[in-house]
């Protein structure tokens, strides 16, 4: 059986059911990175297998790498509210900011990490050197299948989570009804893959992490389908968040947001909108051949994503912090 999330770590904050790590092969001194997967996957996506891991295409890179891992909510969660969920992670930076001597971090956030870090950085700019939207969206009227599903004409939120937390089944059923016939390709492939060992352990660990969904807390859903998905708040800057208004345009540290060429989760118009809004002067873009996951773990990800990555926080963050010295 393959190792998953093989990258040695450290736990250096705990808050309710989530964890900070730090990755001890990174290079303290390094640009910090923080990584901030989708608030309802596991995070090991982010370092699935040897090989196949962003956390280690990054610490090989020179850099200090941390991820939260945002764990799995408990029944009483149902109340977490929006707001919590982006003070957490406010809470996480500041973290790694006192574990890195002050200075500001770089952030990667996926799929709805990529969401909530950038409501984040334009609430909190200061805090932020480097921001990569990694297929988060941004745009909801550019959502796709996604936006089709949450049409406020045959979708209450607050109905459907009446009952508590969006269980991973709940959650599974909406990606499958994106494409139906993915579990008989997944067998295809699985039967085409047993003559590869590489191939056929590539496939078998990112079944298990698929397979290895956690639930949505009921109020924070019900705010992020309501106001982002069904109003498309966030870009049009009435969304807000503790009290104050989330407006794009604060965000002025350099900014690259990732596509991926087979995205039904987040089409890129939707992710590629942070660029539009942004008032940085950096900002770039990376299309990765793929869809929504398979890009982020795939063959392309090792020759073309992680490279990618390391090079634009090496600059940006060394870059930043040369501005301050």
């Amino acid at each position: 059986m393959v190792a998953l999330a093989p990258s040695s770590r450290d736990t250096v904050m705990t808050d309710g059911t989530a964890r900070l790590y730090r990755f001890p092969a990174g290079a303290p001194g390094g640009p910090p990175v923080l990584l901030v997967p989708s608030l309802i996957n596991r995070w090991y996506v982010l370092d699935l297998r040897a090989g196949s891991s962003m956390v280690e295409g990054l610490t090989a890179a020179g850099l200090d790498v941390f991820c939260l891992d945002w764990g799995e909510p408990n029944d009483e969660d149902r109340y977490l509210e929006w707001d919590d969920v982006v003070a957490r992670l406010s809470r996480t930076i500041r973290r790694v900011r006192r574990e890195v001597g002050g200075e500001a971090v770089g952030v990667l956030g996926y799929c709805i990490g990529g969401t909530l870090s950038t409501i984040h950085t334009a609430l909190e700019p200061d805090s932020v050197s480097a921001l990569v939207n990694l297929a988060g969206p941004i745009d909801f009227s550019e959502a796709g299948f996604l936006g089709h599903m949450t049409n406020p004409r045959w979708f209450d939120p607050e109905a459907i989570a009446g009952a508590g937390n969006m269980s991973a089944q709940q959650m599974q059923a909406g990606f499958v009804a994106l494409r139906p016939t993915a579990p008989l390709s997944k067998w295809v492939g699985f039967l085409d893959r047993l003559g590869d060992a590489e191939r056929l352990e590539a496939l078998q660990s990112l079944e298990t992490w698929a397979s290895d969904n956690i639930a949505f807390p009921a109020a924070a859903y019900v705010r992020y389908i309501k106001e982002l998905y069904q109003e498309n708040r966030l870009i049009k800057g009435e969304h807000a968040v503790r009290g104050k208004k989330v407006d794009l345009s604060r965000i002025t540290c350099p900014v690259m947001t990732v596509t991926t060429g087979r995205d039904v989760i987040c089409p890129p118009p939707s992710a590629l909108a942070l660029n539009q809004r942004a008032s940085s002067e950096d900002k770039r873009h990376v299309s990765i051949p793929g869809g929504h996951v398979g890009a982020v773990v795939g063959e392309k990800a090792r020759t073309i994503l992680y490279p990618a990555l390391a090079k634009f926080f090496r600059e940006t963050c060394s870059s930043s912090r040369a501005s301050r010295a």
